[in-house]
């Protein structure tokens, strides 16, 4: 009668297939049946064994040693190859016997088979994450050691000792920190992370190098990129780690010669690692507060006119934050517990506000309908040009700088017809090359308000305004004093 024997190779037990226990019992009956009939025949019958890997037909053979040989020379490969692994054999190995008279075994084309479907695993320890093995490692020892790295990336390894020997004593009383003092407050990982024994291939194991850098690696994300002014597709590109072509495949629609603008959204992808260190920690800082200005309005002073009234002072404080950091990069900052040391004073500036027509601000508003400056204040064919020369203006309307009194209206040599205006605060200006004038000597006259038109009178190339600024006699360059 035939009966089945099994060869386990992994701590995990199988149930047999039914189609395997019908094969038995067949052969079983098949034999019964014989030596009822031919009992003479007896000394002819021929046992051989019918192999399963799992639950795969292999073939037959005459002998088990056939196949548990070249179980144990794979396993031996592979231990010569890598001493420091424990090898098994993932598959369960099952043996069906058969008394035969006459044999179909083929020893050579079931070892044949058994060697290509044969899988070698290791054990392992597993860093696994969220549920899911991510990596494996030789041993346990390695994979602590990897996440122990992993934390040594964003913390001293004093720190971190500090930290492991605190929580060892919770009733431990920390000292108050001193300035410029950091203590770590904890560490930990972004994800829920375990350490699990379990079989895998020989290629899935890495070195505890190999391992921190997958998980720092990790994989990629796609996320949305907001394009601000100035940024050009290969300007996205290179900041996203990507090239050109591989930032348009990402975009359908978009070529290379596609416009961008502000606030668009594009896709890019940017790695993930598979776990990020979180360090929460306690900073204390001696820091500066920065003295406030205040302005104080004085109705009996003329406006334009200031003084200091108290001159600042910075004050000073210490400050305990609290700071939390994701991978490096601080995700959050608070303020735990400040003392102000020094007050700060205040820098207080007294602004006179009492306006008179005829005394200007000490500004000066554009003296044309807008134009550009087509000549600045400097030497020029060999001579000083004492102003700026405004061209090109929307009309041709000239405007009083400021507030002031006419002192001089009318034609000037190479100045053709000119318009002097003393602000009477220091300040005078001059508008020449004037077409008309529309202001008279003595008049008192508003910032803003038109004094004449422009044009192209006295030693001129083209119609423009040329405007002069003195200040206490000495002429200024006037675009330092324009709005």
């Amino acid at each position: 009668m035939a009966v089945m024997s099994k060869k386990r190779f992994t701590l995990t037990s199988k149930k047999m297939k039914l189609s395997k226990i019908i094969i038995a019992l067949l052969a079983a009956s098949a034999f019964a049946f014989s030596t009822n009939q031919v009992v003479e025949a007896k000394s002819e019958l021929t046992t051989v064994y019918y192999v399963y890997l799992d639950d795969t037909y292999i073939g037959t053979v005459t002998d088990k040693e056939i196949v548990e040989d070249i179980v144990d020379k794979e396993i031996k490969q592979m231990e010569q190859a890598n001493k420091n692994l424990t090898y098994t054999i993932s598959s369960e190995i099952t043996y069906i016997p058969e008394q035969v008279f006459r044999s179909t075994a083929n020893n050579q084309q079931a070892a044949k088979k058994l060697s290509e479907e044969l899988e070698v695993e290791v054990e392992s320890a597993a860093i696994v994450i969220n549920g899911n093995p991510v990596v494996h490692l030789n041993s346990k020892l390695e994979a602590e050691e990897v996440i122990n790295q992993l934390k040594l990336q964003y913390v001293t390894p004093k720190q971190l000792k500090e930290l492991e020997d605190r929580k060892s004593k919770p009733s431990i009383v920390l000292p108050a920190l001193k300035e410029n003092q950091t203590r770590i407050v904890d560490i930990r990982l972004t994800e829920n992370v375990n350490i699990e024994e379990m079989t895998t291939v020989p290629k899935n194991i890495l070195s505890p190098k190999q391992a921190l850098k997958f998980l720092q690696k990790g994989t990629l994300v796609e996320k949305k990129y907001t394009v601000k002014d100035g940024d050009v597709l290969g300007s996205i590109a290179e900041g996203a780690n990507l090239t050109t072509a591989q930032l348009i495949a990402l975009n359908p629609g978009m070529k290379e010669t596609s416009l961008i603008k502000a606030g668009q959204k594009l896709s890019i992808t940017v790695p993930k690692p598979y776990l990020e260190v979180v360090v929460e920690k306690e900073v204390f800082k001696k820091e500066t507060i920065s003295f406030k200005t205040k302005i104080v309005n004085d109705p009996s002073m003329f406006k334009g006119e200031k003084k200091v009234k108290q001159k600042g002072k910075n004050g000073a404080r210490s400050v305990l934050y609290t700071v939390s950091e994701q991978n490096g990069k601080v995700t959050k900052k608070t303020v735990a517990k400040e003392t102000i040391t020094t007050k700060p004073a205040e820098h207080i500036i007294v602004r006179g506000t009492k306006v008179v027509p005829s005394r200007g601000e000490g500004s000066f508003v554009w003296p044309a309908s807008g134009g550009y400056v087509s000549s600045q204040v400097g030497y020029r064919w060999g001579k000083m040009h004492k102003g700026i020369d405004i061209a090109r203006p929307s009309n041709y309307t000239i405007k009083a700088a400021d507030n002031g009194t006419v002192v001089q209206a009318g034609w000037d040599g190479a100045y053709g017809n000119k318009i002097v205006i003393d602000h009477n605060n220091g300040f005078r200006t001059v508008y020449a090359h004037l077409s008309s004038i529309d202001v008279n000597v003595g008049q008192t006259v508003a910032r803003g308000a038109k004094i004449g038109n422009m044009g192209s009178t006295g030693d001129s190339t083209g119609i423009h305004l040329h405007f002069e600024v003195y200040k206490n006699g000495s002429l200024q360059n006037a675009m330092n004093y324009l709005k």
